[in-house]
């Protein structure tokens, strides 16, 4: 296990090779034998096999099926489920020097009825995919031969059979929170259920809920995500709530999280020896100008875009600013829930990517139809680098370490993963990584 109270894991698939040979002549032995690189997928993004071996559909394939993701989709994908095998994408994966691969589960897939009996070819072939992984790669640990582990319950994949998050929020809309939620919470504990005792002896690093946080805003406030419910003037989805909903749904998303890591700490990790955590995306965020107005709206941004989540886990309730803002459209966390969110992991995943000037902007407050974004009340304008790509993040290191220590001085300084942090590119297009090589 890493020693140390921060643990890094970048998910860099270039940088981490082309480094080696840039002209800082960095190799691997320059970095700590317990620094894991590697690369992350989700499940929708790479599997394909969209309707394939009992496979129902998600809340994904209805989402880019109704023409909300510019004509891509992932009925093909990457199409790992056909060539995960160590002649094809394991076999990339070594030849690029990965100790680590980070991939999700697709509920629909292993649970296609979202409850109930689990699908025995989904089963094979999450199975096959570990093996091979294990087998094939290179030693990372004296306990562990292969490349590690880290799996994903959850990244917004969930079958219509059981929409967890969108049922449950549509449930407390007509009945008490405590009706809504047993049913929902339920349900994914037992989805997680399986997940751990199937292939818990061999995945020792397990994340719940892939960028919860980002779920719950994309999904609910402005629906550029599934399961896509908005209202006007936030969005323009068939059906939702922006005002209310991100909160019901990120207060759930908490809640099941640590229905499973409580879970799997009782029945799993004394004989697994694995570890569970949380994830969340983080911005880095800076004032746009020294003056106070945008100070204060800097350190409101952080409550809301990442405290919302981070608080909750640490602290065992949101910050006051969220709270006092949201008022009675945010779920309060009963004593009991309370205990069990507070210290619910034993890491805290980051995914990392960009970092933004914060100016406040008091005029989102006067509304009194306000959404999450309203609540924060501020504008995000985007931070550039010195040579600017086109269609391209800038790259910001000092971002990531100062959020890294933010970590560390606000939040107890707790384990840390850096689940991702890399580049975007356009859709069909190669990766010309220079800006980040250099």
């Amino acid at each position: 296990m890493v020693k140390g109270r921060f643990w890094f894991f970048s998910l860099f698939l270039v940088l981490n090779l082309a480094a080696t040979f840039s002209s800082l002549k960095f190799s691997r032995d320059d970095f700590p034998p317990d620094f894991i690189f590697g690369s992350g997928t989700s499940a929708y993004q790479v599997e394909g096999a969209a309707f394939q071996d009992g496979r129902t559909p998600s809340i994904w394939d209805t989402f880019v099926h109704a023409g909300l993701s510019h004509g891509a989709t992932g009925d093909i994908a990457c199409d790992q489920y056909h060539k995960y095998k160590v002649d094809e994408d394991v076999k990339l994966m070594v030849e690029t020097g990965l100790e680590g691969y980070r991939f999700s589960i697709s509920w629909s897939r292993l649970i296609p009825n979202g409850r109930g009996l689990f699908n025995p070819k989904g089963l094979t072939y999450y199975n096959n995919l570990i093996n091979e992984l294990i087998n094939h790669g290179r030693i990372i640990y004296s306990v562990r031969n292969g490349i590690d582990i880290f799996l994903v319950i959850f990244v917004g994949e969930s079958s219509h059979m059981f929409l967890y998050f969108t049922a449950t929020c549509r449930r407390l809309l007509k009945m008490s929170m405590k009706d809504g939620l047993v049913e929902g919470l339920k349900d994914f504990t037992e989805y997680a259920d399986v997940c751990f005792r199937e292939f818990g002896d061999r995945v020792l690093y397990w994340s719940t809920i892939n960028e919860g946080n980002i779920f719950a805003f994309g999904g609910y406030d402005s629906g550029i995500t599934p399961p896509h419910r908005c209202s006007p003037p936030f969005g323009n989805c068939p059906k939702g709530n922006s005002s209310t909903e991100p909160y019901i749904a990120g207060h759930h998303i908490l809640l099941a999280h640590a229905s499973a890591a409580k879970l799997y700490r009782e029945k799993y990790q004394e004989k697994q020896h694995g570890f569970v955590g949380a994830n969340v995306y983080a911005y880095w965020f800076v004032p746009l100008t020294n003056k106070t107005e945008d100070t204060i709206a800097t350190q409101r941004a952080l409550d809301f875009y990442l405290g919302w989540f981070v608080d909750a886990l640490v602290f065992g309730d949101y910050p006051d600013i969220v709270k006092k803002r949201a008022g009675t459209r945010i779920p309060y966390f009963t004593e009991d829930e309370a205990k069990q969110v507070k210290g619910s992991f034993d890491f805290i995943g980051i995914n990392h990517y960009s970092s933004m000037y914060i100016k406040n902007n008091p005029m989102m407050q006067i509304v009194d139809n306000r959404n999450f974004a309203a609540d924060a009340a501020v504008d995000m304008i985007a931070i550039t680098d010195d040579d600017p790509v086109p269609d391209e993040l800038p790259v910001l290191p000092w971002g990531l370490q100062q959020l890294l220590e933010y970590f560390k001085q606000v939040f107890r300084n707790p384990p840390i993963y850096i689940h991702e942090n890399g580049q975007k590119t356009k859709r069909n297009r190669t990766l010309n990584d220079t800006g980040r090589v250099k």
